[in-house]
Formats: structure tokens, C-alpha cells, sequence
């Protein structure tokens, strides 16, 4: 388990936005690690986990893309019935609230990665390790 800095970037919500973003990530040699996009009305969220945070935000600020930055849990879980719910209850009992998560897992592979934005990310990584 780890603590990464998350980019969010706030998007017009057409197509070939997203196909800029990462084009203009990979021609400047940063690597998606993860990625989530949800949508409104007017806009889309693309939540980002890159290689070179501090090159991506200068990357998309410049291209003039509003990028906000967060701290995020990166969790290893195994693939097996029961390990989000062990995890979620524990961060409950400690009344730490997981704001949003997503993570995948391939269908024969042991473990899965989960990322996770918490209300204490310090609280939750204690919880979490003891």
C-alpha cells in the first residue's frame, strides 16, 4: 500500500478531449497507471495516476487544462470474496469515509489494485497497515 498524488482534470465532455490528454501525456513519455472518468453535464472528471505527476501538470496546464491534485491510497488487495469488505469495514470502524475508489483485477490474476480517496489518508494508512 502506498500514497500517490492523483491528477483530476476537469474536461469539456466531447469527443477527442480525452484523446488529447493522452496524447499529450504520452508524447511527453508519461505513463498512465490509472485512470477513471466520470461525467456531468458540461464537463467530465478524468482522475489520473501517471508516471511523472509534476510533468503532467505542467503538460495539461499548459495545453490550458484546470488540474487539481489529491493524495489517494494505492492498495493491493487479493482476489478473493471478502477483501473490499475487509478493508471498507475497517476504515469504518476508524470513521474514516472513502470518498470514491476504482481499481481492476484480471480474471486469472491474483490481486487486484485498488485506488481510494479517504477523508485521512494519514488515519487510514495506520488503520490499514496494523
Amino acid at each position: 500500500m502506498q500514497v500517490r498524488n492523483q491528477l483530476s482534470v476537469f474536461l469539456k465532455n466531447e469527443p477527442g478531449v480525452l484523446a488529447k490528454v493522452t496524447s499529450d501525456l504520452a508524447h511527453h513519455n508519461i505513463d498512465v497507471l490509472g485512470m477513471t472518468v466520470s461525467d456531468t453535464v458540461d464537463h467530465a472528471v478524468v482522475r489520473l495516476i501517471v508516471s511523472d505527476p509534476d510533468k503532467a501538470i505542467d503538460v495539461l496546464e499548459s495545453a490550458g487544462m484546470l488540474v487539481v491534485e489529491s493524495d489517494v491510497l494505492v492498495v493491493e488487495l487479493t482476489n478473493k470474496r471478502g477483501a473490499l469488505e475487509g478493508l471498507s469495514e475497517r476504515l469504518s470502524k476508524a470513521h474514516i469515509n472513502i470518498e470514491y475508489a476504482y481499481g481492476t483485477v484480471g480474471s486469472r490474476e491474483k490481486n487486484g489494485v485498488l485506488i481510494v480517496r479517504v477523508s485521512d489518508t494519514k488515519k487510514a494508512l495506520k488503520v490499514l497497515r496494523a
